[in-house]
């Protein structure tokens, strides 16, 4: 089995910074994209950024010049450090990775979530 678990979510004030990790682990043989979304309450899941295996990204619009993701393929690790934190950022954040495990098989998995809060 696999399990994606992540790490790094708290209480920032407007303007700070945080660092999201999401290390999967298990019978994995290769990971293609990774990402990150989130869910405000209220609204629904939306992607915040996602990160290839050769590393080509993509972010939404509203994180755009303050968020940046990153990978480290040997540690089957996805990063997010996010820079100029904004109140409207807070969420709870979602790691997402399509794995494909020893048996030959792939699947997209997600972390259980961290909660990220943007407060004064």
């Amino acid at each position: 089995q696999v399990q994606l678990v992540e790490s790094g979510g708290g209480l920032v004030q407007p303007g700070g910074s945080l660092r999201l990790s999401c290390a999967a682990s298990g019978s994995i043989s290769s990971i293609n994209a990774m990402g990150w979304y989130r869910q405000a309450p209220g609204k629904q899941r939306e992607l915040v950024a996602t990160i290839t295996s050769d590393g080509s990204t993509n972010y939404a619009d509203s994180v755009k010049g303050r968020f940046t993701i990153s990978r480290d393929n040997a540690k089957n690790t996805v990063y997010l450090q996010m820079n100029s934190l904004k109140p409207e950022d807070t969420a709870v954040y979602y790691c997402n990775a399509q794995i494909i495990m020893r048996s030959g098989r792939w699947n997209t998995y997600w972390g259980q979530g961290t909660q990220v809060t943007v407060s004064s």
